[in-house]
């Protein structure tokens, strides 16, 4: 795995099924990253950004809509783009969320090719992502079963569609990090534990391996300690916490299992280049996670 590809952790728990950014930026602060969850990404009034995807690199014209696979490396960059309002609609989903028994069947049959060529990341043409515009643009306002539903539609139409064009030359380099049974162990773990401190022998323990021998693994899988590690995940809570909810800092900061607001503070403002207020203050847009 290069060591120049951040793994992002999504705050999607396994119980959720998916989770919807939609906002206005100026600007694209996310490294280059890759993450096991399906990516639909829109982008309107962006003409100038340059989108990286795999080994494909291109500067977007002022609307797009894109579809990475699982674990391919992307990240879209503001480059000469001028625009203060871009709107960005990102829609991650577990890759399991469809299982292979339910894409066998033939009438998925076209979104199981397109989640297929996503590997290499599709881009698909201006006319099928102005076609359906307003309904992504209408993902976020939409609760539960519909938003599953009409999700559904958005792909099938996407997989049918003219003029669809595969972006790298190549397919996921990291599809091996989820590949094991004991790093799910230990993502599963802190998913469900970060709110507290997690001792490395405790940690350690779940998978049967002494401190120093989980040390070596966690830094070899994730290029990261296991404190940074599970430190993203608290600060992927953090974000969503303070975009979603009316929670103060300090509520947020204990919260994701910070017992140091000033830690907080830091650890924050280097994942994310900005102090947890200033995230806050800057957001604006919708995220919801269902």
């Amino acid at each position: 795995m290069d060591k120049n590809f951040h793994r992002e952790i999504t705050p999607i728990a396994p119980e959720d099924s998916f989770q919807v950014f939609d906002r206005i930026k100026d600007d694209f602060d996310f490294p280059i990253h890759f993450h096991p969850e399906y990516e639909l990404n829109f982008i309107f009034n962006g003409k100038g950004v340059r989108r990286v995807i795999g080994d494909s690199m291109e500067e977007i014209n002022d609307v797009e809509l894109v579809l990475i696979g699982p674990n391919l490396e992307h990240c879209w960059e503001l480059h000469n783009c001028t625009s203060k309002k871009i709107n960005e609609i990102t829609i991650q989903f577990h890759n399991d969320l469809f299982d292979e028994k339910m894409l066998s069947r033939r009438i998925f049959k076209p979104i199981k090719d397109m989640f297929d060529r996503s590997n290499y990341g599709i881009l698909f043409s201006r006319k099928i992502s102005l076609e359906l515009k307003e309904r992504i643009q209408a993902l976020s306002k939409i609760d539960s079963i519909d938003y599953l539903m009409e999700l559904i539609s958005i792909l099938q139409d996407l997989a049918n569609s003219r003029n669809q064009r595969l972006l790298s030359t190549y397919t996921s380099q990291n599809k091996t990090f989820e590949n094991s049974d004991k790093i799910k162990k230990v993502y599963e773990y802190i998913q469900e534990n970060f709110s507290r401190k997690i001792l490395l022998s405790e940690i350690s323990e779940i998978v049967n391996m002494s401190t120093v021998t989980f040390n070596r693994f966690i830094k070899k899988r994730t290029g990261k300690t296991f404190v940074e590690y599970t430190n993203d995940t608290r600060i992927s809570y953090a974000t969503r916490w303070l975009i979603e909810t009316d929670l103060s800092v300090s509520e947020i900061s204990f919260k994701c299992g910070f017992n140091n607001i000033a830690n907080f503070n830091r650890v924050f403002k280097k994942c994310k280049n900005a102090t947890p207020t200033e995230y806050r203050e800057k957001f604006e847009g919708i995220k919801r996670v269902l």
